[in-house]
């Protein structure tokens, strides 16, 4: 799962419990517990938004914003869909934390060996789980694709890579010692990666 999931799980496991309803006021005392962690300004540019959908606070990650914040000369091209999580509290004070990451993205930027580029895709990517505050980490969790490709390139070399169908299983608990015991499986399928060089000098 720590492979699958995108980074923006981190926003849900700096998430306090709290044991009020969901509402908007709710929604706006978490914007402002994570603006602590990741600055007010990726919340006043959209980066991130926080907001009350039913019995969840939906939490999105927007990737444009964020590179909008890139300097100009360095990204060509960005095409990369928001990402949602959807947390909930439970009566014992953990929270169910459940998000779709399918995604088909690229993008292009200007590096040192000139321009490089980025395409992949995940299909019907899905994972959930229950966070514990008392444990900083997720007592379980799980997350499952259906597939992914991935291709990228620069001047020098092209990488292309796919997989089947794969899944990953965490859990966590409270070590002898004060720490986190964390037990973790992944599987996947058909795993192929191709690396084509285009270096003269190699």
């Amino acid at each position: 799962m720590r492979r699958i999931l995108p980074v923006v799980l981190v926003f849900a496991v700096i998430v306090p419990a709290w044991g009020q309803a969901v509402d908007n006021r709710g929604a706006k005392q978490l914007s402002d517990e994570l603006s602590r962690y990741v600055g007010k300004q990726a919340l006043d540019k959209g980066i991130l938004k926080v907001s009350a959908e039913g019995d969840a606070y939906k939490i999105v990650f927007d990737f444009k914003a964020l590179a909008a914040t890139f300097p100009d000369q360095k990204m060509v091209k960005f095409d990369f869909a928001p990402y949602a999580l959807l947390v909930k509290p439970r009566s014992d004070g953990s929270w169910d934390v459940s998000m779709d990451f399918s995604q088909s993205a690229s993008f292009e930027f200007n590096g040192p060996e000139g321009k490089q580029s980025t395409r992949f895709s995940i299909k019907d990517g899905k994972g959930s789980g229950v966070y514990d505050p008392k444990l900083a980490a997720f007592s379980s969790a799980t997350s499952s694709i259906a597939g992914m490709t991935m291709s990228s390139q620069d001047a020098k070399q092209q990488m292309d890579a796919s997989a089947g169908a794969g899944t990953a299983t965490l859990s966590a608990a409270k070590a002898a010692n004060g720490g986190v015991d964390f037990t973790t499986t992944q599987k996947i399928a058909n795993f192929v990666e191709a690396i084509k060089f285009n270096d003269p000098e190699s």
